[in-house]
């Protein structure tokens, strides 16, 4: 009966041999086979005295270094002036196989390492949701007359809401346009306090109707205020726009009357 020993160290013969070179601190490109093999031996002598059928896989590797080795001893054909030949290098196969176990040892690692960070996760059980998903789907019981009739009432409320929307839009823009008017009507009577201005002289655009209105609910707003005053003598007359004094106290001695 045969029996297998694990060492602490090297799990196979490729291992041991990465170590080797790793610690002799060799380009796994340009390995050294002489040290390399005369070391791997050395460790090959050890292991047997433990462990007979660990040994064997370690020859087999040792068998194909020293053939490696003998290889490199022997001289090498020189490639002819003007060939592009490369002389084939016996160590191409065993670096190969060397690249090969580093990269899946690293992935090994990796899942290792996956596996412990795994094993510290708790996972909540799966809960039955059936009472909250599990509720049929309801269906309205109408006859096409209600139907169409709530599709108007629908309709009826959308067009209702658009209106709302819009008279806000136009009331925003108004508000907005009347403060700057009224901005306007100020600086018209900082340039000369005295004057007394025909409405008509206040207004941007006399043929825009939205302008005149504008123009009006300003001065009837400034007039609200107290900072201008407005006459008109007869219906439908001329009206003259003066400024009053709290017109100017707002501006401070850049808008005072003149004495």
């Amino acid at each position: 009966m045969s029996y297998r020993v694990k060492l602490n160290v090297f799990e196979g013969p490729f291992d041991l041999l990465v170590y080797l070179i790793e610690h002799a601190e060799m380009s796994i490109y340009d390995i050294r086979i002489s040290e390399i093999v005369k070391q791997y031996m050395e460790h090959v002598e050890a292991m047997q005295i433990t462990d007979v059928n660990v040994s064997s896989e370690f020859m087999v590797l040792a068998a194909a270094l020293l053939e490696i080795k003998s290889k490199m001893l022997l001289p090498r054909a020189v490639p002819e002036e003007g060939s592009t030949e490369v002389a084939e290098d016996p160590r191409t196969e065993l670096v190969a196989k060397l690249l090969e176990y580093k990269k899946f040892k690293r992935i090994a690692e990796m899942l290792e390492a996956q596996e412990d960070r795994t094993a510290k996760i708790l996972e909540k059980p799966q809960e039955d949701l059936a009472a909250y998903t599990g509720e049929p789907d309801e269906y309205l019981s109408l006859d096409i007359e209600k139907f169409k009739a709530a599709f108007e009432q629908f309709l009826r409320r959308k067009k209702k809401l658009e209106e709302i929307r819009e008279h806000h839009r136009r009331s925003e823009k108004q508000r907005l346009t009347q403060e700057r008017r009224m901005e306007d009507i100020q600086d018209f009577f900082r340039r000369d306090p005295d004057r007394k201005a025909d409405f008509r002289e206040l207004i941007h655009q006399r043929d825009d109707k939205y302008d005149v209105a504008v123009t009006f609910s300003s001065v009837l707003e400034m007039m609200k205020q107290r900072r201008v005053d407005a006459e008109q003598q007869y219906l439908f007359g001329d009206i003259t726009v003066t400024a009053a004094e709290e017109l100017f106290a707002e501006t401070g001695s850049t808008g005072e009357r003149e004495e």
